[in-house]
């Protein structure tokens, strides 16, 4: 069975992370959600999304096949009702539609039409950008699980101090004199990745490939680090992607960082507000604040993204993608892609500068960009100048 995951209008609603990438590249515990899909099903699925960013996927053969919502997070139960299905037939829950089967994408009116049939156990779903933390914790123990079944970890290295008994080392891993406790859910390790002495974790807790947590690193699950970070100071209940970089001290907590951001020496961000009130939220969708119902929530930072030493983010503050931000004082509470400042004021990162910057920055990691990947970058530049008046 081929599985198709569509973008729709989560496109609009997990904006800054889907300005670059499709909603199944957000990734959610230790794997993104199309990952998830390949697990579950056997087969990598295809992913239809928006015109912009369709050059950097494979163009979706649609025909006979199950379309999902791209924000469902997969498991057993729910992939084998989709399989079930007949063309012409719906899944949903009480939550609205998860998927249907059908020979081409079909729209609100005609799924209306289609045979619903109601799921009843419960499933993640990746709506807004606050849903990335608040759903980490599960979708971290659900891919431990998928992950590490039937498989040995690497022996855990001596010299450090194991609580729980949930711990998984792949190979090529370092950890030197440090305390990772188990107890309270389980630790990924990845392949070549490196945990410096005195790093104290708590789980659930991910360390992507190839990345390196700084020496005396304070980590509370539940938290996913990608491939390729590297990360110290204080973190709880947040997800970097991949290439991303908080290496030194700070607080970071109910927050998300898309991929290649960089926070500068001492950034700290607040997830409560003084009056203990619920968080606000800059929604793309409304261009407007949206109350997240959360009394904790962070900073949610879009790719390419960088704060100077010493910065200081608001809870609920909402950073677009390629912003440069430095100044003292309080970040504002929303501020616009390819800002430059960002504090109490701020002026556009031209666009010439940004390609000078980020190719420096791939350099480092021996990586090219696409030409695919600088068309979206450019089209992100250009639909966001009516932000930056």
């Amino acid at each position: 069975m081929k599985y198709i995951l569509i973008d729709g209008p989560l496109h609009e609603t997990l904006k800054p992370f889907t300005w670059t990438r499709a909603v199944s590249d957000l990734r959610v515990g230790i794997l993104c959600i199309r990952e998830k899909w390949a697990y579950h099903t056997g087969a990598a699925p295809e992913v239809l999304t928006t015109q912009v960013l369709q050059g950097l996927y494979p163009q979706p053969t649609l025909g006979d096949g199950v379309y999902v919502q791209a924000g469902v997070l997969p498991h057993v139960a729910l992939v084998e009702a989709l399989s079930a299905l007949s063309v012409g037939e719906v899944l949903s829950d009480d939550r609205g539609i998860i998927g249907y089967r059908a020979l081409r994408p079909q729209s609100p009116e005609e799924l209306s039409a289609h045979k619903h049939i109601h799921f009843t156990p419960s499933i993640g779903r990746i709506e807004r950008p606050w849903d990335l933390f608040l759903q980490n914790d599960a979708a971290l123990r659900a891919d431990y699980q998928l992950l590490t079944h039937g498989r040995a970890s690497a022996p855990l290295p001596p010299g450090n101090q194991y609580i729980g008994n949930e711990i998984f080392i792949e190979p090529g891993a370092q950890i030197n004199a440090s305390v990772l406790n188990a107890s309270t859910g389980p630790i990924y390790i990845g392949a070549d990745s490196e945990v410096m002495e005195g790093s104290l974790i708590r789980g659930p807790f991910s360390l992507g490939a190839h990345s390196t947590l700084k020496m005396g690193a304070k980590i509370y699950g539940a938290t996913t680090i990608g491939p390729h970070c590297k990360v110290g100071g204080e973190v709880s209940n947040s997800i970097l992607w991949g290439y991303s970089n908080k290496a030194h001290d700070g607080f970071l907590g109910n927050s998300v960082l898309g991929a290649w951001c960089n926070l500068g020496a001492d950034t700290n961000t607040s997830n409560l507000k003084n009056n203990y009130a619920p968080v606000k939220l800059w929604d793309y969708a409304t261009e407007r604040f949206a109350q997240t119902g959360l009394q904790f929530c962070g900073l949610m930072m879009g790719d390419h993204a960088k704060s100077a030493i010493n910065t200081m983010f608001n809870t609920g503050t909402l950073v677009g993608v390629g912003a440069v931000i430095f100044g003292g004082g309080f970040v504002k509470n929303f501020v616009p892609s390819f800002s430059w400042g960002g504090v109490t004021s701020s002026t556009t990162f031209s666009w010439d500068k940004f390609v000078e910057t980020t190719t420096v920055v791939y350099a480092r990691r021996g990586i090219q960009p696409s030409d695919q990947e600088w068309a979206v970058l450019k089209s992100v530049f250009e639909a966001t100048q009516v932000y930056r008046k």
